[in-house]
């Protein structure tokens, strides 16, 4: 453009309009991902409104350079493109928004795996809506055309531009944070949302996250089996099924007696059931219970984990072929421990892969894989089933088909009217797990196993439940009943029954802590060897009663564990009467 045609350009005012067409076109690569995961209610709003932010840093050097607003857009867009084809396609397939956990699963399948995939869940319209998707990219950058200002104002806007967008957040969230890492990774979970940088930040998340849970599954390697282990139905063809849930409280269960109908299923298999009532978690958090539920580590002794066998090593010790079925993020810092545990298993079905822990993902999804494992050849498995349960946020947790609590009939008087919308969504969401757990006990049934399932969860979930009705979701340092009771239900197929005692009438009002799950576990799959202590087994005669301790029991501070007796509400609760 001559000096006299940028001279009259400039003189009609600031081209707002040029300026919107340039953020309009490379907001659009992010944009329309998060638009449709926003609009089909996948997840909330926060993921759109970071892409929305993180889109005005491209305009910055078109400002720079205005003469090369055409090629150097062209450039930055086709990589956008490329990583919003990736993006928008995995969506499309799966519904989850793509994070570090499906590289993870892109490293972990095969190439046949991947067309398996490929040709069950790719459907016709998806070339032309990436068709669709180009088309109105290429439309957009016709669109774009040079913004002028004077260089010393331009290089004062984008420098703006960049504070504004990248250093003042990333400023911001160090000092919070106290460390540069700790704000680098708060400023990652800014950014993350919008491409490239959810590529980028996915892999090198990936990285991280892979070389921590290779160096667990090296020290896993060299924790010695259990000595003279022996099997009382080593000859017999067996499957045995684990099935954790997640942030179910037995208090909003009707099989236990919450007046609402939230577990229908269940209560109509009450009769084939053995349902303990009086089981707590050691702790409120996810990772933190499984590291004893799932291994030798109590509250005594929570460091075990990193020494003793799991469960799954228990197991194929035993001879069992181990299958690990999870609807659980899968590779993030927090749930690094968890896909540790689920590598330890020969067979693994990886379901959710979203970016966000507050998306919409059915734990549906794990019928089909548990269906699948069932009819494996091996003789002897162990089927781990991991459920997301109802996991806030509660709304995300079950299909619209099973909205049926909407009112305030049967909600307590105290939850006030504010309340109510999240109190009613947790008792769908209790609902929706009551079909996901007895689907998976009625499959099991058909196919006539010579075994057993038991489903706990791996904490509980306070949802204006205790005393006041003020407090939702779970805090050890303000404890209360709901986040630690949990369901604990057992059910035999006739063929196991005929041959092992299991009869548990006088157990099931036991006081006991998940925290010896494996001990209870190998008691009833017929297991013994020199490291299991019946005493903390749930049905067995040696059974001992003990305090059910919770806490925090790394921390320093007098008295970090506490007897859950202390924080339990006077009123009696209600029992529930096996019959």
């Amino acid at each position: 453009m001559s000096l006299l045609k940028r001279s009259k350009t400039t003189a009609k005012g600031f081209d707002w309009a040029g300026l919107g067409w340039l953020f309009l076109f490379f907001w659009y690569f992010s944009g329309i991902t998060q638009l449709l995961i926003l609009v089909s209610d996948t997840s909330g709003f926060t993921g759109f409104r970071q892409a929305f932010i993180m889109s005005a840093v491209w305009p910055a050097p078109m400002l720079l350079f205005p003469s090369r607003t055409r090629s150097l857009a062209a450039l930055i867009g086709v990589v956008l493109w490329a990583c919003s084809m990736a993006s928008l396609g995995y969506f499309f397939i799966y519904q989850q928004e793509f994070s570090q956990s499906v590289i993870f699963i892109m490293f972990e399948s095969n190439v046949a795996e991947a067309g398996e995939y490929l040709t069950q869940y790719f459907a016709w319209w998806m070339v032309p809506a990436f068709l669709a998707h180009t088309a109105v990219g290429y439309l957009l950058w016709t669109r774009l055309r040079p913004v002028y200002l004077p260089k010393g104002q331009a290089m004062a806007i984008a420098a703006v531009i960049m504070v504004a967008v990248v250093g003042y957040p990333l400023v911001k969230q160090t000092l919070r944070t106290g460390t540069w890492a700790g704000g680098l990774e708060k400023f990652e979970d800014r950014i993350e949302p919008a491409v490239p940088w959810q590529m980028l930040v996915a892999y090198r998340r990936y990285g991280e996250q892979l070389s921590n849970m290779q160096g667990m599954l090296h020290s896993a390697s060299q924790i010695p089996p259990l000595r003279n282990l022996k099997d009382a139905t080593a000859n017999q063809p067996a499957t045995l099924v684990l099935v954790l849930g997640e942030s179910t409280n037995r208090q909003r269960m009707s099989l236990y007696g919450y007046p609402r109908a939230t577990t229908p299923e269940l209560d109509k298999l009450k009769d084939q059931l053995s349902v303990f009532d009086n089981v707590i978690t050691p702790r409120p958090y996810t990772i933190e219970a499984l590291q004893q539920v799932l291994t030798f580590a109590d509250e005594q002794n929570p460091d075990l984990y990193l020494t003793t066998p799991s469960l799954v090593s228990m197991m194929k010790q035993a001879g069992y072929k181990t299958f690990w079925i999870t609807n659980q993020q899968t590779m993030t810092k927090r749930n690094t421990m968890l896909t540790t545990f689920s590598q330890q298993a020969d067979e693994q079905v990886y379901l959710n892969n979203n970016r966000n822990q507050n998306a919409a993902q059915y734990d549906g999804d794990v019928i089909a894989p548990f269906n699948k494992a069932l009819a494996d050849s091996a003789p002897r498995k162990l089927i781990v089933v991991h459920l997301l349960g109802t996991h806030m946020s509660y709304q995300y947790r079950y299909p619209p088909t099973f909205n049926k609590f909407k009112d305030r009939q049967g909600v307590p008087a105290g939850v006030r009217d504010d309340q109510v919308p999240t109190y009613n969504s947790y008792d769908n969401a209790v609902l929706y797990n009551d079909f996901v757990v007895s689907s998976l006990i009625k499959d099991y049934a058909r196919t006539d196993p010579n075994g057993f399932l038991l489903y706990l969860s791996d904490h509980g979930e306070d949802v204006f439940d205790s005393p006041g009705n003020d407090t939702l979701g779970r805090n050890e340092g303000k404890p209360t009943a709901p986040m630690y009771t949990i369901p604990f239900i057992a059910w035999a197929s006739p063929k196991w029954r005929e041959t092992h005692d299991w009869n548990f009438a006088a157990e099931l009002s036991r006081p006991y802590s998940s925290s010896q799950l494996i001990h209870t576990w190998a008691d009833l799959a017929g297991l013994s060897f020199d490291e299991l202590d019946r005493s903390r087994s749930l049905v067995s005669n040696e059974f001992m009663a003990r305090p059910l301790m919770i806490g925090n029991p790394h921390q320093r501070q007098h008295k970090a564990l506490i007897d859950f007796s202390l924080i339990q509400p006077k009123a009696p609760q209600p029992r529930l009467v096996q019959q």
